[in-house]
């Protein structure tokens, strides 16, 4: 379920990259990123950067059936003022997006998974980029906050159906997952071979859950991505399953 409008999701990628931003300068570029730890914050603003000219061109190109090659999305190295160049490559990629509207067809890595494969989508998955980093800045600066509730209320969601499904078969012992989030949705995860099962809360089917994890949406989705939350998780039942999942994802 998708919880937020394409406008919504133009301004909270231009919000949270600026965020970015701010927590940069306030840390230093050569502050050390404890989410991200081979990175200084230089690092962490070239990264996204980069990322967001890909995407440009991604969305630029339409319908396709790889990813644009390197002619196509020009030159990705940061130059001159880095935050003045982080500034441009948001801009050019909300630039693109916008002229795009949420339904232009174009490549994406998770066409797999049976979510849209449209510069919408796109769009989605750009805001919890630019969030998540945007946090990763915050705490290099010694300052985090939680994501904003409506990003993190959309993460919830956006990461169990698009990031989650990318990675194949369930590696561990069977079981299920329920996820209780608050606004960002009550899930179950049936997690066995030969392919995880992505419920809502009101769709167990035949699956038998063996422990739940309850948590403010912010912190489900930092967990996801591997980062500290500002709160904690609370965990019932099987003690082993939920390290487990939350270690599997590869995430590069």
């Amino acid at each position: 379920m998708q919880n937020l409008s394409f406008t919504d999701m133009l301004g909270l990628i231009e919000d949270r990259s600026a965020a970015l931003r701010a927590a940069a300068a306030k840390a230093g570029l050569e502050a050390r990123v404890p989410g991200c730890p081979d990175w200084s914050v230089a690092d962490l603003l070239a990264h996204v950067g980069e990322v967001q000219i890909f995407w440009t061109a991604v969305v630029g190109a339409g319908e396709a059936e790889g990813p644009p090659d390197s002619g196509a999305v020009g030159d990705t190295e940061p130059h001159g003022d880095l935050m003045a160049w982080s500034a441009d490559a948001t801009d050019r990629l909300v630039l693109e997006l916008r002229n795009a509207g949420p339904d232009r067809l174009c490549w994406t890595w998770w066409e797999s998974t049976g979510a849209p494969t449209n510069s919408g989508a796109v769009a989605r998955h750009q805001v919890q980029e630019a969030a998540v980093h945007a946090f990763d800045a915050q705490q290099a600066a010694g300052a985090a906050e939680p994501l904003p509730d409506a990003v993190a209320a959309d993460g919830v969601g956006e990461f169990l159906t698009v990031e989650l499904p990318t990675n194949g078969p369930w590696p561990y012992p069977p079981g299920a997952v329920v996820l209780e989030t608050g606004a960002g949705g009550s899930w179950v995860l049936d997690l066995d071979v030969p392919a995880v099962r992505i419920l809502r809360g009101d769709e167990h089917g035949d699956a038998k859950p063996v422990a739940t994890v309850t948590a403010d949406p912010s912190d489900m989705v930092l967990a996801f991505y591997r980062r500290d939350t500002i709160g904690k998780l609370q965990i019932e039942g099987a003690a082993d399953l939920v390290p487990q999942l939350l270690n599997w994802p590869n995430l590069d």
